[in-house]
């Protein structure tokens, strides 16, 4: 695991090291079910006081992006959840329900089976749905999605999703790494919930490194997680040598930013920004979107695919 810390940056440790480790998942360095350091060994390994990688463990723990398993572990990833309620034996019930209606309308067992195998596994998907939590990423996604692969995108949340499991009906489900231990029961079993794996800032980093001058950079982005996670990542490239602010923009009107030297600027943000410069920052991994392409073209294919970039 990856972490570089800068103890001069006006940006708290506890939050560089909590948004470095939600980098890490996203970009798929981190996998779920993977096993985090100890706190104590970690404080070691960075040279940090043990109560800033706990705090930050702790953050994570509530945000969800870690799981406490077996007393103190900590592994990546949300424990896996089925929708309030759902039982086996409520599942049963309704099967039994729907058995006994269709006696009485008339039905044989083999015709209400053949309906429902027609329903659940011929039926082609015929647009997209992300699922993510915070809605200026569900914007990125869905946008991001849409140019490239050409079909319609919808969007909802991990609670939407569980609270109306329909809405995979017809839909192929793709989601980031880190959301997907909540929608296993929940997807068709024919059509499994796609991985999305995010883009690094390798480059990014590196164009900072390499600028001749002191500058301002900014990063300018529809989504609250995505600055707060720049603002974390770029913190050691940054220093106190460049200047660093970070942009919600919103999409209704022109955001004028040519006080700044660069701007780093995600998909929706990059034609309402004016700037003296601006270098287009890409969520989703370019290989990760091929593959999607891919998964349509070749649908009835029976082996699941997760999608992973391949840098």
């Amino acid at each position: 695991m990856q972490i570089s810390l800068n103890k001069t940056s006006e940006v708290p440790l506890q939050q560089q090291l909590a948004e470095q480790i939600v980098f890490l998942i996203t970009t798929g360095e981190l996998c779920t079910g993977q096993q985090l350091p100890s706190v104590r060994s970690l404080a070691r390994r960075l040279r940090i006081h043990h109560n800033t990688v706990s705090k930050a463990y702790q953050d994570l723990v509530r945000r969800g992006w870690l799981t406490r398993q077996h007393g103190s572990r900590l592994y990546i990833g949300a424990p896996t959840q089925s929708p309030a309620g759902a039982t086996d034996a409520g599942l049963d019930e309704l099967i039994n329900q729907c058995i006994r209606r269709a006696h009485e309308l008339g039905y044989s067992l083999q015709a209400l089976r053949k309906k429902v195998l027609k329903r659940l596994f011929t039926v082609p998907p015929d647009h997209i749905l992300v699922v993510e939590e915070e809605a200026g990423l569900c914007q990125l996604l869905q946008a991001e999605i849409s140019a490239h692969v050409g079909r319609r995108v919808e969007t909802c949340s991990p609670e939407q999703f569980a609270k109306t499991p329909e809405l995979a009906v017809g839909a192929q489900v793709v989601a980031p790494d880190y959301v997907l231990p909540l929608l296993k029961r929940l997807v068709p079993g024919n059509r499994p919930c796609i991985s999305l794996t995010f883009s690094g800032a390798d480059e990014h980093g590196a164009f900072i490194r390499n600028l001749a001058e002191p500058s301002t950079i900014g990063v300018a982005s529809v989504s609250e997680a995505l600055l707060k996670t720049a603002r974390s990542l770029l913190a050691l490239v940054v220093g106190q040598r460049h200047t660093f602010r970070g942009f919600l923009v919103s999409l209704n009107s022109e955001v004028d930013l040519r006080g700044m030297d660069v701007v780093f600027c995600d998909s929706l943000a990059m034609p309402v920004v004016r700037c003296r410069r601006k270098i287009h920052y890409r969520l989703i991994a370019p290989r990760c979107l091929e593959d999607l392409v891919g998964t349509f073209e070749t649908r009835d294919t029976p082996a699941p695919r997760k999608l992973t970039a391949r840098r």
